[in-house]
């Protein structure tokens, strides 16, 4: 069952797309990235093949997504436009698993840990900006202060699964064999680009429901 409601925000109205489980164990809230919507391949898949398993997935719309803008705005402004839609959702009375692709991943790991969810999925999470390794954002991602996976395809030009440093307990790092920043595999691989899918939705279901 799919159900969609919009929550009031100090930056403006987000919107929910909630792809409901029969019988859920938890619900995994995820947002999307600087430059596209809940379209990505990654985000789309894992609404469809989580519930099944028992994992409701929100799938969250930034305020600027919602007004028809094209550019997101600045870090600060996308952490208000998805804390009230976290404590929403943790008011549902289920365990709630932040996430999101990219800058969606940023602003989980930067508000997570305050808004009461219990962990954070972090699919494609710009390590740095491209070409630029001495940009590290990887302070956000280590001070999550919560449980939290990384899914992180070989030739993510925002930084690939070896610049990763060493992650703290709790914290998890998937590493795909092939996929760039959006997930994307070449034609050439020896994986195809369901197979990608697959693994991602696989691990992260797993890690969801060993966590809750």
């Amino acid at each position: 069952m799919t159900t969609t409601e919009l929550v009031s925000t100090g930056a403006g109205e987000a919107r929910i797309t909630l792809h409901g489980a029969v019988a859920p164990k938890a619900v995994l809230a995820l947002g999307h990235g600087a430059g596209g919507g809940i379209e990505a391949r990654d985000l789309v898949a894992l609404a469809r093949a989580l519930p099944p398993r028992g994992i409701s997935v929100a799938l969250v719309e930034q305020p600027w997504r919602v007004a028809g803008r094209r550019l997101g705005p600045a870090p600060k402004t996308l952490d208000v436009g998805w804390r009230p839609v976290a404590e929403h959702l943790v008011g549902q009375g289920l365990p709630l698993v932040v996430g999101g692709r990219s800058a969606g991943a940023r602003v989980a790991c930067r508000t997570g840990a305050a808004t009461g969810a219990v962990g954070v999925v972090a699919l494609a999470f710009p390590l740095h900006p491209p070409g630029r390794p001495e940009k590290s954002r990887a302070e956000e991602l280590l001070e999550s202060g919560l449980p939290t996976l990384v899914v992180q395809g070989a030739s993510d030009p925002f930084g690939g699964p070896e610049e990763f440093p060493a992650l703290p307990g709790g914290h998890e790092l998937v590493a795909l064999p092939y996929g760039n920043h959006g997930f994307e595999v070449p034609r050439r691989a020896p994986v195809g680009q369901d197979e990608v899918l697959g693994l991602i939705c696989s691990a992260v279901g797993d890690w969801v429901l060993r966590l809750v």
